[in-house]
This record gives structure tokens, sequence and C-alpha cells, in this order.
């Protein structure tokens, strides 16, 4: 079951898993988009809301693996994480927020108990980045500090802009000694450099590997940094003293509805909008290890990367408890997915 596929990504996750030969049970709160949807596709359609679990429960017959891309997932998790640990469904979702990622983790000896896999962050968030500190880990195993970075082009869609003004209210959070911690917003700032040698300006947000890249590689120190100009850091660090006003009910309603307002990306754009990710380790020595890669756009490697994970989640039957990309498919899965190379 696909939850949220008549969303931006979820559109594009149904087409592609479609045409691989899946059946996916279409699944959300707007009949008739997903009647749409669905139609063409001759696949099956179920609506429903999540504000009672009862409802959700009767929804479940016959599904084995849920893929949630219904955001923000904040809302959207926690009732249909509990569906599933009740009847016994695999729990995905392609969540980036940190809560999300604690939550489930939080359910990871429930998960193991009722044989349920717990794997939020099967799309952009987490994957690359993911994959790029466990195969950093294998050169540097005592590694004791992480950065990662990422550069996407391409725009956002609306459920992720919806997402990201969210995050606004709590600032930034990094790990530190092992802890999560919450930071001033664009705590930090540096460079990175390209593959064509051009240097891009970066400032720390708060990505899922904070909370994702410390359970895979055991890492106490982690920051994840985005590629933006340095006027818009300027900016971000201007809105510091506006923090508490972020959180307020109105405030988030007016910044959603214009976050939303703006459709994801078109096939066009998104095939000339490629991201590069890279990563950092170094030890107590003062040793260091790099990597790069360069990858599509990222709504494209969502689609490919969390299909993979499906095909795999169908194919295994595994065993229950929480997992990160690394983890469950191996520190080398994103290099085999389509259009994703190594730079260094």
């Amino acid at each position: 079951m696909i939850y949220g596929a008549n969303g931006y990504t979820g559109r594009l996750i149904t087409a592609a898993a479609a045409a691989r030969g899946l059946r996916p049970i279409l699944a959300g709160r707007d009949r008739d988009a997903l009647d749409a949807l669905a139609g063409p596709l001759g696949l099956t359609r179920r609506v429903f809301a999540l504000d009672d679990a009862a409802t959700i429960a009767r929804q479940f017959d016959g599904v084995e693996v849920l893929l949630n891309c219904a955001g923000p997932f904040s809302r959207t998790c926690a009732p249909l994480l509990d569906a599933c640990l009740e009847h016994k469904v695999h729990y995905l979702d392609i969540t980036g927020e940190i809560d999300v990622f604690a939550h489930c983790h939080r359910a990871h000896n429930r998960g193991v108990h009722e044989g349920v896999l717990i794997f939020p962050g099967t799309g952009f968030d987490v994957v690359p980045t993911d994959c790029v500190a466990a195969l950093l880990k294998q050169r540097l195993p005592d590694a004791d500090h992480l950065v990662l970075g990422f550069e996407a082009a391409g725009g956002p869609s609306p459920g992720t802009a919806r997402t990201s003004v969210e995050g606004l209210a709590r600032g930034g959070r990094a790990r530190i000694g092992g802890e999560l911690v919450e930071v001033p917003l664009a705590w930090k700032s540096r460079t990175f450099t390209r593959e064509d040698g051009s240097v891009r300006t970066a400032m720390t947000i708060p990505w899922g590997d904070v909370y994702t890249a410390h359970v895979s590689t055991g890492i106490g120190d982690i920051e994840t940094y985005m590629a933006l100009p340095a006027k818009t850091i300027a900016r971000m660090r201007w809105l510091r003293p506006l923090k508490p006003l972020f959180g307020l009910g109105p405030v988030q309603r007016w910044l959603k509805a214009r976050a939303g307002a703006t459709p994801g990306p078109d096939a066009a754009r998104r095939a000339r909008s490629g991201c590069t990710v890279w990563g950092e380790v170094r030890n107590a020595r003062g040793a260091e290890e790099k990597l790069a890669i360069v990858t599509p756009n990222g709504y494209d490697l969502t689609v490919s990367a969390s299909l993979g994970i499906v095909e795999r989640v169908l194919r295994a039957k595994p065993a229950g408890g929480f997992a990160t990309p690394s983890l469950f498919m191996g520190a080398e899965y994103v290099l085999g997915l389509p259009g994703v190379r190594r730079i260094n």
C-alpha cells in the first residue's frame, strides 16, 4: 500500500511501481484524486483519514508492506506505524524528519516482538547520505566525527516545503558527544567543492542523518549541511531572534499555505537538476577520509531507492525492528541506483 499516493512524490512512486509490474493499493484522504490516479493504472484504491484507529485498521486487509508518502510525517507516521505494528505490516516512509526517526526508533523493541520492519527514510532523505556515512565508517573504523553535506537543485515539492516550515520552529540540530542538541539556525557554515572544481557555501541544517547516521555508524559527533548562497545563509542568521514566532499556529499556517502553493518540479526540471552529496570523517588522531557522489534529482532518487527497498522487503521477509538504509540494504546500495556515481 502507498499512503499519500496522490501527493507529488506519491504520484511519481505510483507510476514507477506500476511500470515495474508492482500492484500497490493506493490510499489517502482525497477520493477524487485517488480515483483519477488508480483508474488509468487499473489499481485498487482505499480512502481513509488518520484520525481514527479503528478506521485505519480496517484498511490493512491483504497489505504486507506500507510505504507512507504523506507528509508532514510528524502527523502521519504515528497512526500508521501503530496500525502496522498491530496488524503485522512492515512500515516504510520517505521522511527526513528527525523527530519521526526518533519516534520510529523508540518502537524498535515492539517491532522485533511483532516481526514488523520499521524503516523510515527510504528516499533521498536519507538513503544517499546514510550510505556515504557507512562507506566512510568502513574506511576509518574509529572515526568519531562525521560531516555530511548535499546540494539539491530543482526545487521542493509542496509537502517538502511544508515540512521545512515546521522545522523552523525547532531551529537547528546536531549530534554532539552522542546526544542530539538544539543549535541556532545556520549554526555553522563552510564550503564544499563540486566535481567541476567550483566551491559552494553551505550551512548546517537539521537533516535526518543527525539521527540515522548515529544508528548506522555509532559516530558521536555529526553535522549536516546544505549548500546555499552566502546571502541566504546570512538571512537565516538574521532570523534567529524570530525563532519563537515560527512556532505560533497562525504563523505556521500562513507559511505552510505559501510553501504549499508552488508545485513540485516537472519531469524536465528534474532531468536538468542533479544532486551532489559530500561526506567527511575523522578520528581522534586527526586522520580523515572523504567521499562524494553525484545523484539524479532527489525526487527521482527517492522513487528508485524506495521501490528498490520495497522489492527487497517483499522478497526477503525481513525480521522486525528499526532499520536504516545502510544497515538493511548495505552501504553500497546507493551506488547501484540509476544515475548515481562516485566522485572520489
